[in-house]
């Protein structure tokens, strides 16, 4: 009966105790003169469930009321404000969006001038080949 008593202790201290071994283990300890640390831990986890808990009384927190019409102008406000910036953010995003197709147009008819230029000077490319004035002007030719 001894070594039941501390095989259930043992199974008991680990957690690994069904109910039913838990109430063997009560019944074997009260049959018993040994195991008297065991027997008032037991004694004491009883008295706790037979306890009546005391009626304590908790004082409840000072709730400050907030008066709902402030609460709805303070809500206006802040969406009214956050719509006004919104709207400020988005209306220079669009101006820098038209600054920049601006000067895209202004850099495309650059290129297209400097190409129109370029086809112009063909000409003169052709030119750079002649050695002397004379070759250029024709003038030494009779």
């Amino acid at each position: 009966m001894k070594d039941r008593i501390e095989s259930l202790l043992e199974k008991y201290w680990e957690g690994e105790t069904t109910l039913v071994e838990e109430q063997e283990l009560k019944t074997l300890l009260n049959s018993q003169s040994e195991f008297k640390v065991e027997k008032s831990l037991f004694g004491l986890f009883e008295s706790y469930g037979q306890e009546e808990p005391e009626n304590v009384f908790i004082p409840k927190a000072k709730v400050r009321k907030i008066n709902s019409r402030w609460l709805s102008w303070a809500a206006s406000v802040a969406i009214f404000t956050a719509s006004f910036v919104g709207w400020r953010a988005y209306e220079q995003k669009q101006e820098e969006r038209q600054a920049y197709e601006e000067v895209m147009q202004a850099f495309a008819l650059i290129q297209t001038n400097f190409a129109k230029g370029q086809e112009q000077m063909q000409v003169m490319n052709e030119m750079k080949y002649l050695n002397t004035t004379n070759q250029l002007f024709g003038a030494g030719k009779k």
